[in-house]
């Protein structure tokens, strides 16, 4: 599994930025989870992923939301 964490690790752009490197980066069947705190990255995620017809799970923890699918 492929996990970006933008919660713990901090980068100086759009958390969006490593999520769709991890997209892009996962081979074909590897699962890949997105950990943000930004509701609005989240949606656009969640709204390309859709897109892309890639089916996700929604995981809200706390602060956290978590996006896993399989690439």
């Amino acid at each position: 599994m492929k996990t970006v964490d933008t919660v713990c690790q901090q980068w100086p752009y759009s958390p969006l930025i490593p999520a769709v490197q991890a997209i892009c980066e996962a081979a074909k069947g590897e699962q890949v989870e997105i950990i943000l705190n930004d509701a609005s990255a989240f949606n656009d995620l969640k709204e390309f992923l859709a897109e892309q017809k890639i089916g996700f799970r929604e995981i809200y923890d706390e602060e956290k939301m978590i996006l896993q699918f399989i690439r």
